[in-house]
């Protein structure tokens, strides 16, 4: 009996398979699909290159990807069984090899090409001597943030600061941009939509973050009174504020126009009580025009710069967490705020809008 119930389950699996793969000639099954490339490794010099590869496949069709952004693939001829795909790969600004990965498809069938560049003999981008690149955006490819770098807040109005805005990700329920990428820029928009504020608060890497670093962007801020635009940190592990500690390198409130400010907070030293940290310096065209921003962070000093200059420098004096929460991995936060305790302080202007902040770049770099 037991046979007998094994030989009629086996049949009807096999039944089964039948009915799903059609009449086994219009559809290729998988194991039937083979493709072969003319190369399956590719070996990059720092300096990018282009490199031609011959694909042929068993199947139809035949299409192809890159796992990592450097990469850009030209695919011709892709609905017949021979073509070629052009492997474009960008010139490498990091002191460290990198690798990626080009899969082609065909059907259900996978051939992988595996990509390996050469590090560049130093950074192409500036930073303090002994640091190298580890991670940046230049916001140059495609029309959105990739996902694997970025995260949108989502919240509504009043949720932190009674600001005014809801954080949305990507557009408003109407479909306008809040964050989009357009020549080479991010662009951060806060707008008014069927009565209310929308704009963009974006993570990078919030789930790992860097610990100690020298991190800097290019940043065009917005004019207006209500516009409070930032680019600041805040830790992994969050547990409670101001325990756990927040680093702003940059922030400035439209009815204070050109005036940039650096804070650090933590439990012993918060502006609730008086005690924080923080300075402001004045930077002329700062509302239109492209500065760059920058923090240097080791455990034992934060130094925050405007265009090269010193903003703000503070020392681990060794008193604990209270007064040094900055031991941890912290991640990048870009956003632009509408009003609220400080941006609307002397109330807001919601005929300026939209208004848009710009950001050219964002580069971590950390020590050898």
């Amino acid at each position: 009996m037991k046979r007998f119930m094994l030989y009629t389950l086996l049949l009807s699996l096999t039944v089964a398979l039948w009915g799903c793969g059609g009449d086994g000639k219009d559809e290729p099954q998988p194991g039937n699909v083979n493709i072969t490339v003319s190369q399956d490794n590719i070996t990059v010099p720092a300096a990018g290159g282009t490199y031609t590869i011959n694909v042929t496949t068993t199947g139809k069709e035949w299409g192809a990807y890159a796992d990592k952004d450097f990469i850009t693939i030209d695919a011709k001829n892709t609905t017949s069984q021979s073509g070629t795909m052009a492997v474009i790969v960008a010139a490498n600004p990091m002191t460290e090899v990198r690798t990626a990965t080009v899969t082609i498809m065909s059907g259900a069938a996978r051939k992988s090409i595996s990509v390996t560049q050469e590090a560049a003999e130093q950074s192409a981008y500036y930073a303090p001597d002994g640091y190298s690149l580890v991670w940046h955006d230049e916001f140059d490819k495609g029309s959105e943030l990739n996902g694997d770098d970025w995260r949108h807040e989502v919240q509504n109005s009043g949720w932190v600061n009674h600001e005014l805005q809801n954080y949305v990700n990507h557009k408003t329920p109407g479909g306008a941009l809040v964050t989009e990428i357009r020549d080479g820029k991010l662009r951060i928009t806060a707008l008014k939509e069927n009565g209310k504020i929308y704009s963009g608060r974006v993570y990078a890497k919030d789930r790992q973050g860097w610990k100690y670093g020298y991190i800097e962007a290019s940043i065009k801020l917005p004019k207006g009174k209500g516009t409070w635009p930032a680019f600041w940190m805040m830790p992994v592990n969050f547990h409670s504020w101001p325990d756990d500690g927040e680093i702003d390198i940059m922030e400035e409130v439209g009815y204070h126009p050109d005036y940039v400010s650096s804070s650090l907070h933590a439990k012993a030293h918060v502006h609730s009580n008086g005690t924080q940290v923080t300075h402001e310096m004045y930077c002329k065209g700062a509302e239109g025009e492209f500065h760059t921003y920058a923090i240097e962070w080791t455990a034992q000093n934060i130094t925050t710069y405007v265009d090269g200059k010193v903003q703000l420098s503070y020392d681990n004096r060794g008193l604990g967490r209270d007064d040094w929460p900055y031991d941890d991995p912290f991640y990048v936060i870009l956003n632009l705020a509408w009003g609220g305790d400080w941006g609307g302080a002397q109330g807001v202007d919601e005929s300026v809008l939209p208004v848009t902040m710009e950001v050219d770049y964002v580069r971590v770099f950390q020590k050898k």
